[in-house]
Formats: C-alpha cells, structure tokens, sequence
C-alpha cells in the first residue's frame, strides 16, 4: 500500500514570520515541522510505503501514487484542509482526515472524506490500516478512551525536509491539569498530563542527532503540567546535553508557575532551553479568575517574567482582549504591560469560542454567540471575526482597540523600547539558535541589508539604541538581531493585515464594521 501524508499550507498569520524566511534566514520555510504526520507514519504498516508533503515548505504532488491520503488540520486550515482532500477524492483517492479540528468538529468533515479520524491516533490509525487492507475501512474512527503514551513510537522525523523547519517539534506529554474556559486543550487530551518514558526520548533525541537537527520545539501543551515528570526529563536532558556537548537548545509551552516551583528555571537553563512560551493572556486580575486562569494569578506576572530572564531564558507571549472583565480601557493595559515586560514576540488575539470548549457552552447559553453562518471557518483563519458579543465596550470600540493595539506594538520604537528592557532584566547570556559560523555571518549580512538599511535612519537610530545595553557582553548582539528579525517579521505582517482587513471593511454595510476584526489565535 502506498500512504500519502499531506500537511494543508497555514494561512498567513502572526506565526507564519514570512518576512524572516524571504528576507533572513532564506534557508528556512516554515517555523516548526508537523510532527502529527510524523508520528502517523510511524504508526502506518511497516509494509505501507509512506510519503509526507507539507505544503507549507513545497508545492504538493497531485499526481503522486497514492492508495490512502491523509490529511492532517487545525481549525485555521480547515478550508484548505477540504479543497486539498476533495481534489484527492476526484481523483479517485481514499481519503482520510484527522487532526484537532476533525477531532472537535468531526460532523464538518462529513461530505469532505472518506474516513474521519478522531482524536489521538496511537490505537485508531493501526485499525483503520488493518481495516483498509481487508477492504474494509469505516467512515469514522473515533478514539473514546486514553492513550498510554508508552504506546506511541519515535515519529518518522526522517521522512520530512528537516533543513527547511527553523524548529523540529517533539512532544514528552499530552495534556494540562489547568481548565482555562477558552481553551480546547483539556477537551482534546483531558486534564491528566500523560507522558512518555525517557527511554522514549532518548530513542528519539539520538534519531534527530543522526539527523543533524540542533533546534527542538516541545509542543507539549504545558510542558510542567506534570511536575514530578518534568523533573525528571530536565534531568535526563541536562545529562543528555552535556554527554553530547550541548547539541540540542530547546523551546517550550510552559504555564506562568514556572518560575514559582523551585528549581525549575536552574534545571531548564541547564538542559539548555532558549525559550519558554507562556499564555499570559492579560494583566487583569478580574479576567483571569473569570477564565478560570488562577494559576497567572498567584505571583506578581512581571516578577515571574523577571525570574525567567534572570536565567537567560527569553519569553514568548499569549494575549487575549474581549474578556468579559475587559471595557476599552483593555487595550492600553495591554500596550503598557507587553512594553513593561520586554516581551518581543507578542501574540494578541481576540477572545474566540471555539467548538465544545467550556466558554463556548457557556456564550451558547447566555445568547452570546454570534451567528456566523458562512463564515464560520474564517473566524480560525487569523484574519476576520470574532464569534463573542463583548459585554462592557461596543463591537466597533473592540475593533479599533484592537487594530491600534497591535499597530502600536509593530512600532520600530516599540520594538527597539521592548528590547532594551529585557536585555536590563536577562541575568545571564541568552542561548540562541544553533547555526552554523558560515550561516550566522550571513544571516547577520542579509539581515543588515534588507532590515536595517532597508528600514531608513529611524531604523537605524532606534536599533542602536536597542543594542546599547548590549555592551557590557559583545555576545548578546546575535540576540538583539534575532530579536529584531522576529519583530520585523511580525511588522510586516500587521501592516500587510491591517491594509488588508480595512479594504474588507470599505466592502461591508456599515452595520457589519464592528464584526470585522484582527484575530491571531492560534488553536493547538
């Protein structure tokens, strides 16, 4: 049998940093590889010929030999998620969808495929494979009971492009034992952090060594949400790194208590994490106990921050506006504290109900979801709507907030104000990417030339300002660049974005103004 795994091309969003891969680092397509397709193959017969296209680094191959196509989507590639599986199916493909939006919405998927998979794949995937050499395949496989993870084999990271990924994904364990209202995280995966041996992952840290990777992404959905296992992966990866000379930096998705549970940050810096993720969401108190968010709300967020740069640890960030706590005061609280934190990379998104998530059934029993017949998959999409009425500012106060909140942050003089800060807080020399000498020189050439030349004397003045705190150490200017890069990638598409959505908004009835909005959410 041959299998072909197709990954759908991500819409243009926050996350895409387009701008860093055509200007920058042009030996990089996308910023992460897909380790659902991965970790599929490595579940496919042995006997199964399997081939993995993600069309976010290359064009996809219709003409490809195929007897089963799978393809794999969030939310936000759901449109292209259908078109992809519905050219395959009129060309006389079996074609297969999983993934976490088919897993949450599996009824959207019902005149698209031939089989559903819902979700974790470990036990469904053999079955529909078995079921499929009989013959014999079902329309729907759903998985109804909890995974083991000892069960789950070191994914086919051979299969993919690894030189085009700026990060390879791995994970160590599904699931978060919080219960955020907005979150579909503990309807996908539950509440009890489930994780693999270290056994699992040394099998499948040697497999990337093999393969040359240096730069890993835990796509856990919080990293610590079982403390006692983290524990002891920190541990195994510190002996790790330093038995193998620190080949690896790591990145992952953590929850605010990491710097309050002792020890932690000292055993991350030493496995060698460069960054940690963190869903912040909003410096209102009252928001965060009404998402049911009280882990952010048991230490002061800027001292948590403080402790993570002490230890040269960088921060990426998650921000919601639209909280029912949130008036239209939100939006300066937002600007003052993202600029406080020196957080550079900044996700802000309105608040969205996503389907069966807790804040979803409840908006749905308070009247408070907005019909969104025909558009519903571009309210995932990054670039349209959002589904909740606010309470306590209009619709059109939202969406102005909103646009000027991140026009605001996309600033030279934002960015170079944000910089400055976390280098004054960063305790010690932040790790950075591993690349090689030949390529660091000329990222830094390419990245002279097309940014900050191309970016005029304002540029200029407001970049040395941001590398003058890096004196004291020559050696944070690599992190100073990296920083510049990330913020002018995400400049790039915020103007693009907000071009883009005020000619959709000149083509809408007046009545209609106060529902287009800028979303990044992100959806795991």
């Amino acid at each position: 049998m041959k299998l072909l795994l197709v990954q759908p091309k991500l819409p243009e969003s926050f996350w895409s940093f387009s701008w860093a891969f055509r200007a920058v680092a042009c030996d990089k397509r996308a910023p992460v590889s897909p380790l659902g397709l991965a970790t599929v193959a490595a579940l496919t017969p042995p006997s199964w010929q399997v081939t993995i296209l993600d069309e976010n680094v290359g064009p996809i191959d219709w003409d490809a030999p195929a007897d089963v196509v799978g393809v794999c989507g969030m939310a936000v590639q759901y449109p292209r998620q259908c078109e992809i599986a519905q050219r395959f199916r009129a060309r006389g493909r079996h074609v297969v969808v999983g993934g976490s939006y088919a897993s949450l919405c599996p009824e959207e998927y019902a005149d698209v495929a031939d089989t559903v998979v819902t979700g974790e794949a470990e036990y469904t995937w053999p079955r529909f494979c078995a079921d499929f050499e009989k013959g014999q395949p079902a329309g729907l496989y759903r998985e109804t009971g909890t995974v083991d993870l000892a069960d789950s084999p070191v994914p086919r990271h051979d299969l993919l492009p690894l030189d085009c990924y700026q990060s390879v994904a791995i994970q160590f364990s599904r699931g978060c034992p919080f219960r955020c209202e907005f979150c579909d995280i503990i309807v996908t995966f539950g509440r009890k952090p489930r994780a693999r041996s270290l056994a699992q992952v040394e099998r499948e840290l040697d497999l990337l060594r093999g393969l040359g990777v240096q730069n890993l992404f835990f796509i856990d959905d919080n990293l610590i949400g079982h403390l006692p296992r983290c524990r002891e992966l920190l541990a195994f990866l510190d002996e790790y790194q330093r038995r193998h000379r620190y080949r690896f930096t790591f990145g992952a998705e953590t929850s605010a208590n990491v710097a309050s549970v002792p020890g932690l940050l000292p055993a991350l810096r030493r496995a060698n994490f460069q960054w940690v993720f963190i869903g912040l969401e909003t410096p209102s108190r009252e928001a965060l106990v009404e998402t049911h968010k009280e882990q952010n709300t048991r230490t002061d967020p800027l001292e948590t921050l403080s402790a993570i740069y002490a230890h040269g640890i960088d921060v990426f960030g998650s921000f919601v506006v639209g909280f029912d706590a949130d008036d239209a005061t939100i939006f300066d609280r937002q600007f003052d504290f993202i600029v406080r934190s020196g957080i550079l990379v900044a996700s802000i998104a309105l608040l969205i109900a996503l389907p069966k998530t807790p804040l979803h059934d409840r908006l749905r029993r308070e009247g408070r979801l907005r019909p969104t017949a025909g558009e519903r998959h571009r309210l995932w999409n990054n670039l349209i709507a959002t589904n909740v009425i606010p309470l306590r500012m209009s619709e059109q106060e939202m969406m102005t907030g909103f646009r000027d909140l991140i026009r605001r942050l996309a600033d030279d003089a934002v960015i170079a104000d944000r910089i400055r800060r976390k280098l004054r807080l960063l305790g010690r020399r932040p790790l950075g990417f591993r690349l090689p000498p030949g390529r660091t020189a000329l990222y830094l050439v390419r990245f002279i030339v097309r940014a900050l030349l191309a970016g005029g004397p304002r540029r200029w003045w407001h970049f040395a300002r941001s590398l003058a705190p890096a004196v004291r150490d020559p050696r944070l200017v690599s992190f100073v660049v990296q920083n510049w890069t990330y913020g002018l990638a995400i400049q790039a598409f915020t103007r693009e974005h907000l071009r883009t959505t005020a000619e959709s908004v000149s083509e809408v009835s007046p009545a209609a103004h106060g529902r287009v909005v800028y979303s990044n959410a992100q959806p795991s």
